[in-house]
C-alpha cells in the first residue's frame, strides 16, 4: 500500500455480512467437518449467493482458518486467567467450570476444533506448535510449583490439562449422545456438581 494511503474501513453492511458468513460457516462446519463442507452450503446457510461470499473470502480454506483463527483466542483465553497467586484448587476448579461453560455456551465452536484436530490439525498447526505449545507448558510448570509447596495432590499437569478438555469438551462434542442417555435430565448442572467433586478429591493435599 502506498505511503499515506489507509485502507478503507469496512462499511457496516460489509461487517454485518461478513459476520453472517462466518456464523453460517460455523454450522456448516460443525456439521460436515471441513473436507464435506463446500461453498454452496455455506452461501444457502448465509442466504447469500456464492460470489457473494467470495467478495469477502478468498474460498472455502479462507473462511476455516478465519473461524480457527478467532476459536483459538478464544478457547486458550481462560487457560490464561489462572492465577499463579490464587489457591490452586479453586483456580483449576474454576478453569473447568468455565471450560464446562462454553461446552455449553458455544458448542458448535468445540466440534470445530474437535474436527479440525482428528483431521491431523493441517490448518491449525502452527497455532498447537507454538502459541498452545507455550501456554500448555506455562500452565504446567505453574501447577508443578503447586505441588511442589504441597498445595495440590502430585499429578502429571499436561495429563490434568487433557483430562479437563476431555471432561468438559465431551459435552459438546458428543452432545447428541449425551442428550440420549441422559433422559432429559439437566445435563449441566449434573456435570458441573460432578466434576467438582471429582477433581476436588483428585487433587486436594
Amino acid at each position: 500500500m502506498a505511503e499515506g494511503i489507509t485502507a478503507k474501513k469496512p462499511t457496516r453492511i460489509q461487517l454485518r455480512n461478513r459476520k453472517r458468513i462466518l456464523d453460517a460457516a460455523l454450522d456448516v462446519f460443525s456439521q460436515h467437518g471441513y473436507r464435506g463442507a463446500t461453498l454452496d452450503q455455506i452461501a444457502a446457510e448465509a442466504g447469500l449467493s456464492k460470489p457473494n461470499i467470495l467478495y469477502y473470502f478468498e474460498g472455502k480454506e479462507d473462511i476455516h482458518v478465519t473461524l480457527l483463527n478467532k476459536l483459538m483466542d478464544a478457547w486458550l483465553d481462560p487457560l490464561r486467567h489462572i492465577d499463579p497467586h490464587g489457591d490452586p484448587l479453586e483456580e483449576i476448579l474454576r478453569y473447568v467450570h468455565r471450560k464446562l461453560e462454553m461446552s455449553r455456551e458455544f458448542p458448535r465452536e468445540s466440534r470445530l476444533f474437535a474436527n479440525e484436530v482428528l483431521q491431523g490439525a493441517p490448518r491449525m498447526g502452527p497455532h498447537l506448535e507454538t502459541g498452545l505449545k507455550e501456554l500448555v507448558d506455562d500452565t504446567a510448570r505453574v501447577i508443578e510449583d503447586w505441588i511442589a509447596q504441597g498445595r495440590l495432590a502430585p499429578v502429571d499437569p499436561r495429563h490434568l490439562i487433557f483430562s479437563i478438555w476431555a471432561t468438559t469438551q465431551h459435552y459438546a462434542d458428543f452432545d447428541a449422545q449425551v442428550q440420549v442417555l441422559m433422559e432429559g435430565r439437566d445435563v449441566h448442572k449434573g456435570a458441573s456438581e460432578f466434576l467438582d467433586t471429582l477433581y476436588r478429591r483428585m487433587l486436594a493435599p
